[in-house]
């Protein structure tokens, strides 16, 4: 089993590290186009398999995509952060060619690789990559939801003081402010979450999560990597090893919600061809408002990239 995970930064180190102290795959590949970069952090990762004891082979190189061959699951890290004075548009622009070059030179390597995206705008990249592997929908989809729903268990883990390994939750649309946390389906031990908290406490909570990434910034001056890398980590795992996890992930949608052509976070099975189901939640008209509203602005970014590749 062969995992390469392409962006050497501290999303993908943390992702690879998390692959390889798991013994998630036998090799696994970092590949960055920093010269030098990708190598030294496969070797610092592995040497921590004697201290961790793990035998899983991680391997660093420098944009020499021949390395990557026959790659079982490819995550895509790579891409820039929005920088002070750049537009939206910028940034897709930047990243969308980017995203365009690695995923034509993965699917180069490994044309039945599955593909998880991890690079900003989220929703919007994930659909570049999509239109360029041409390969099935199901086996390139995008890390978010996972994301964003661990921000939303720790903060509500903390304001109840239990542990966040018995809080389940469903999050659901874009990845950004305009996310769709669901009460209704969250809770704690079986409990609902609304039997153990103030509704203006959980908003406030709610309200916590669709910034979280934003709170993070703000904080390092840098977007966050721990909890991002063990995210994809989590995803890869459950395709590689079959496990049929049901997790919130950036799929494309024909039609389920009443949406079509659109990348969005939806609930799904993960298994070894990827995505193995979308599932259908039944939203009340108040979640299904707020799942439109989050559409409808993911697809303007989207439509922000059709435009670029018409004039392109």
């Amino acid at each position: 089993m062969k995992i390469t995970v392409v962006g050497a930064g501290n999303v993908g180190a943390t992702c690879a590290d998390v692959l390889a102290s798991r013994e998630v795959a036998n090799e696994i590949i970092l590949l960055d186009i920093k010269e030098g970069f990708a190598e030294g952090k496969a070797l610092d990762i592995w040497q921590t398999a004697p201290i961790n004891q793990y035998d899983s082979r991680t391997i660093g190189s420098t944009n020499d995509y021949t390395t990557t061959k026959d790659s079982d699951v490819v995550v895509i890290t790579s891409g820039l952060p929005r920088k002070p004075g750049m537009s939206r548009d910028d940034l897709i622009a930047t990243n969308a060619g980017i995203v365009k070059t690695v995923t034509e030179n993965i699917v180069a390597q490994s044309p039945n690789a599955i593909i998880i995206v991890v690079s900003n705008p989220l929703d919007v990249m994930t659909y570049c990559a999509y239109l360029n592997a041409k390969t099935d929908s199901k086996k390139v989809f995008g890390m978010a939801g996972i994301l964003d729903t661990a921000r939303y268990r720790a903060f509500l883990a903390t304001e109840l003081n239990v542990s966040p390994k018995d809080i389940q939750a469903v999050l659901m649309g874009g990845h950004g402010d305009t996310m769709v946390p669901l009460p209704r389906y969250t809770t704690v031990s079986g409990i609902p979450v609304t039997e153990l908290i103030a509704e203006d406490k959980l908003n406030e909570i709610i309200e916590r999560t669709k910034f979280g990434g934003g709170e993070i910034v703000k904080l390092l001056g840098t977007s966050a990597w721990y909890a991002p890398g063990a995210a994809a980590a989590q995803m890869v795992e459950a395709i590689v090893r079959d496990q049929k996890r049901i997790f919130p992930v950036c799929a494309w949608l024909q039609g389920e919600y009443g949406l079509n052509d659109i990348y969005l976070g939806v609930p799904v099975v993960l298994g070894k061809n990827g995505i193995e189901k979308i599932i259908e939640l039944q939203l009340n008209d108040a979640e299904k408002a707020l799942l439109t509203e989050s559409a409808e602005a993911v697809k303007s970014v989207m439509d922000v990239l059709d435009n670029m590749n018409a004039n392109a």
